[in-house]
């Protein structure tokens, strides 16, 4: 009996188990995805028209991604209280909705009802944090996999919740209100106790390769499957039976990941002891008084070296300044040079929120993520309206087409970025450019008409846009320290919105409006007296053809460029870096 205990404890913290858990989480914390499909309930119950509609969604935008209370709360509190802070947000800002809609407490303000969207939304930054925190900490070295593979979960979320809300049958839209509001709190409330750190650094295995594998294959299955399905209930009219089977059959595939915490637990191997020196260890073991000298010679050494030693090969370079360093202790030793006190953190190790704000890579960084992510949020946004203008009359299908996109985006760029930066000790943000060139050319073929440009700008954007989201994250816990990584992800956070906001809100819209407003003028002018202004008024926001996203789309694609440049410099200034955190220990 005390051994089966001991398996237990074990098992509960194993960080597989912890990862595992995380990604459950994240498959509830998409609920942002849902907006679409909630708000026509909520503007018949409510009678708003499409602008009060549209203040919602800002609302909702706003409340995925100002978090800088749940990066603070993570901070300075367990974990599992700022889940729980998260859980309650969502619950009451959409179980508020709710009550509202189903007319069971009286007919809010908009103003109100715009904060409760912004509450119950909010929450999901909790669980985004929460899971990004724990596991980039217990996976030091696969940060890159890590990150992808939680954000892939969460941009699925919205497929996942919406298969499983096709098994309720239910005649009343609402009721999906309420999922939103009770689910996510439910899971959370499961498994706070679970994410959290675990000196995952101390249980590096060598079957860790095999294992993200076979992680990376259930994530391609899990796609694929929901691919097919949405395309088999597209086509055909499923039966409750079959849809409750097809549900059964995406949770199964949802748990078989928890086979590896359990294997692992029952039937161990040895520890990759050559793989347990990792960074974070290091720092903490640095900060008492006898590693302190040591670490400021290093900084000195920075300072001194000469240019051409980060271009000689790496076993000459390690040689070179092992030599300058032990030259530069025994002049210190000497007095013959006075060794300076540093006056900050170097990049690579951990930084406050302040400190990075004062540092050129954290902007860059900030205003690549901008560039990119905000264009390929503003495609998303207008991805209905676009393939209306161009004819299609199935616009659901590229909706639910980019979202997979998107997913298999998270997944793929926190590979190859990985792949970069451990196989090659290159800068991650190199990924970041080659994306951002996806997307660049992607937004070229939403400008042109070829046959099928509107599918392959589809793919492009989904994918270069899912890849910031993976490879962002991992290059700021590189660049500034795991310590306040909650604070720093959730203010990079915020160029998504903001992206979205001023392309969106006012580049894209009101080159739409002028279009259109153009050809309803047009069309006045050609149509009869009697009926010509009807015409006008009924068509004065409805655009037609290729001129209504042509222009904002080549803009877009200048911005993509833009950003590919912001990355190209961040590579060159961040080279140094990566050789130190992945080459040395080579």
């Amino acid at each position: 009996m005390s051994t089966f205990r001991g398996r237990l404890q074990s098992l509960f913290n194993n960080r597989w188990l912890v990862f595992v858990a995380a990604m459950w989480m994240q498959s509830w914390a998409g609920i942002g995805y849902l907006f679409g499909s909630i708000s026509p309930v909520i503007k018949s119950s409510l009678g708003y028209n499409q602008r009060q509609i549209a203040g919602l969604g800002v609302a909702k935008d706003l409340g995925d991604s100002v978090g800088f209370l749940a990066g603070t709360l993570c901070e300075v509190l367990p974990l599992w209280a700022a889940l729980l802070v998260g859980a309650l947000q969502n619950l009451i800002g959409y179980g508020l909705v709710w009550l509202v809609v189903t007319g069971r407490v009286p007919a809010l303000p908009l103003w109100v009802m715009c904060i409760l969207i912004f509450v119950g939304n909010n929450g999901e930054t909790y669980y985004n944090t929460a899971a990004l925190v724990s596991c980039v900490q217990n996976f030091p070295k696969s940060r890159g996999p890590v990150v992808g593979i939680l954000k892939g979960f969460a941009g699925l979320s919205g497929a996942i919740i919406t298969q499983i809300y096709a098994i309720v049958h239910t005649p009343d839209h609402a009721a999906l209100i309420f999922m939103l509001a009770v689910g996510p709190a439910m899971v959370v409330i499961a498994l706070m106790f679970i994410v959290r750190p675990v000196g995952g650094h101390k249980q590096v295995r060598s079957s860790d390769a095999s294992s993200f594998t076979f992680v990376y294959s259930v994530c391609l299955l899990l796609a694929a499957y929901l691919m097919g399905v949405m395309l088999l209930e597209d086509l055909v009219d499923l039966s409750p039976a079959v849809t409750i089977l097809l549900t059964l059959i995406l949770l199964s595939v949802l748990t078989v990941p928890v086979a590896i915490p359990v294997l692992m637990t029952f039937y161990p191997d040895e520890p990759d002891v050559a793989r347990e020196c990792l960074l974070p260890e290091h720092q903490k073991e640095e900060r008492d008084g006898s590693a302190r000298p040591s670490e400021v010679i290093l900084s000195e050494v920075e300072d001194e070296k000469p240019m051409e030693v980060d271009s000689l090969p790496e076993s000459e370079r390690q040689k070179r300044i092992v030599q300058l360093q032990a030259r530069l202790f025994q002049a210190a030793a000497e007095g013959a040079v006075r060794v300076r006190r540093r006056r900050g953190p170097h990049r690579g190790e951990d930084f406050t929120l302040l400190q990075a704000l004062i540092k050129a890579d954290f902007w860059l960084l900030f205003f690549s993520l901008l560039l990119g992510s905000g264009s390929g949020l503003t495609v998303i946004d207008n991805l209905g309206q676009m393939s209306q203008s161009l004819g299609y009359e199935d616009t659901h299908i590229f909706v639910s087409m980019i979202s997979i996109w998107n997913f298999l985006g998270r997944i793929g760029g926190g590979y190859v970025s990985e792949v970069i930066v451990r196989d090659r000790a290159y800068p991650r943000p190199a990924a970041l450019a080659v994306a951002q060139v996806l997307m660049a050319v992607g937004h070229l073929c939403f400008a042109v008409v070829w046959p099928g440009a509107m599918h392959v700008g589809t793919l492009l954007i989904g994918l270069g846009y899912g890849a910031h989201w993976s490879i962002v994250p991992a290059a700021a816990s590189e660049l500034f320290g795991l310590k306040n990584f909650g604070a720093l992800y959730n203010f990079l956070t915020v160029a998504n919105p903001a992206g979205s906001l001023v392309f969106s809100g006012v580049i894209v819209s009101g080159m739409y409006d002028y279009e259109a407003s153009r050809q309803a003028r047009m069309h006045h002018n050609s149509a009869s007296p009697l009926t010509g202004a009807s015409l006008g008024e009924e068509k004065s926001l409805k655009c037609v053809g290729t001129a209504c996203f042509f222009l904002s789309s080549l803009l877009m694609s200048g911005f993509c460029v833009v950003a590919v440049i912001f990355s190209s410099i961040l590579v060159y200034r961040t080279k140094v870096v990566y050789a130190h955190l992945y080459g040395i220990r080579e």
